[in-house]
C-alpha cells in the first residue's frame, strides 16, 4: 500500500469517526432536551397535581428530518378554513411522545424514509369546533374531497367526529410515509383524513399501500404507540402521561 493509499484511507477514518461523533453528540443533546422537559412536567405535577396546561414540546425539533404539514392551521381540511386554538402550524407533543415519534423516525431512517405529521396535540376548543361544523348541515364544502360516500349526518354515529379526542392528551399523532430527500408521500390507499371504511383496518387497497401501511403500523408499534383500526393515519402512545385528561392550551410556540 502506498503512503498516499495510506493517508487516503486515514483520512476517511477520520472522517466516518467525525460524521459517527456528530451524530451521537446531536442525539445525545436531544435526549437530553427531553429529559429536561420531562423533568419539568414532573416537578410542576408534584408541586401542585393536575395540571390545567400539559408540558408540551415541539416535535420537529427533537425529531430529525420530520416534515410537517399541520393540515387544521390551514384550511386544506374537511372543514375548509382554520380551526379554532391553532395559532401556529406545530406538530406539538408531550416530552415522552416526542421522544417514542424519534425512535420511529430513527428505525425508518435504513430504509430511506420518514414521518410527516398532519396533526399533533388537539385542543379542546378545536374539538369542540368539529363538533359545530358537523351539526350544521349547510355547511359542505369538504364533502367531495373528504367525505363523498358518507352522510354529513352520519359522521358522528360511525366515529369520525367525536365531543372528545386523544390528542388533546398530547400524546396522540395523525402521520404518514415519506421518501427522505424528496418528501413525497408513500401511497396509502387513501387520503389523510378521508372519512371512509377504505381507511381503515382490512380495507380493499393496491398491494403497495397495503405495504405502506404495515410499515407505517410496525414502526409506529414497535416505539410504543396503538393504531386506531378506522384510521390508517392516527396512533397513541401507550404509556401517555395524561392518560383521562384533556387541555385547552391553544397550538403555539413553546420555549425550546
Amino acid at each position: 500500500m502506498g503512503a498516499l493509499e495510506r493517508e487516503s484511507r486515514e483520512g476517511s477514518r477520520v472522517a466516518h469517526r467525525h460524521r459517527s461523533g456528530h451524530r451521537r453528540r446531536a442525539r445525545a443533546a436531544t435526549k437530553k432536551r427531553l429529559r429536561h422537559a420531562a423533568s419539568g412536567a414532573l416537578l410542576l405535577l408534584a408541586a401542585g397535581g393536575a395540571r390545567a396546561e400539559p408540558v408540551l414540546v415541539d416535535a420537529a425539533r427533537f425529531v430529525p428530518g420530520l416534515v410537517t404539514e399541520i393540515r387544521y392551521a390551514g384550511s386544506h381540511n374537511f372543514v375548509g378554513r382554520p380551526i379554532d386554538g391553532y395559532e401556529a402550524p406545530l406538530c406539538l407533543l408531550t416530552p415522552r411522545a416526542a421522544a417514542a415519534l424519534a425512535r420511529v423516525q430513527a428505525a425508518l431512517a435504513p430504509d430511506g424514509l420518514g414521518l410527516k405529521v398532519f396533526d399533533c396535540y388537539r385542543p379542546r376548543r378545536a374539538v369542540a369546533d368539529f363538533v359545530r361544523w358537523a351539526h350544521d348541515p349547510a355547511d359542505l364544502a369538504g364533502k367531495a374531497e373528504f367525505y363523498p360516500d358518507i352522510d354529513k349526518d352520519d359522521l358522528f354515529r360511525l366515529g369520525y367526529i367525536a365531543e372528545r379526542s386523544g390528542h388533546s392528551r398530547g400524546s396522540t399523532v395523525d402521520l404518514t410515509l415519506v421518501e427522505r430527500g424528496t418528501g413525497r408521500e408513500r401511497s396509502m390507499g387513501t387520503p389523510f383524513d378521508l372519512f371512509d371504511p377504505r381507511s381503515g383496518e382490512g380495507a380493499e387497497i393496491p398491494m403497495e399501500a397495503r405495504a405502506n401501511r404495515a410499515r407505517l403500523r410496525g414502526a409506529m408499534i414497535g416505539a410504543g404507540f396503538a393504531p386506531y383500526p378506522a384510521e390508517w393515519w392516527h396512533f397513541t402512545l401507550r404509556d401517555e402521561p395524561h392518560r383521562g385528561q384533556g387541555f385547552d392550551v391553544p397550538v403555539r410556540a413553546v420555549e425550546p
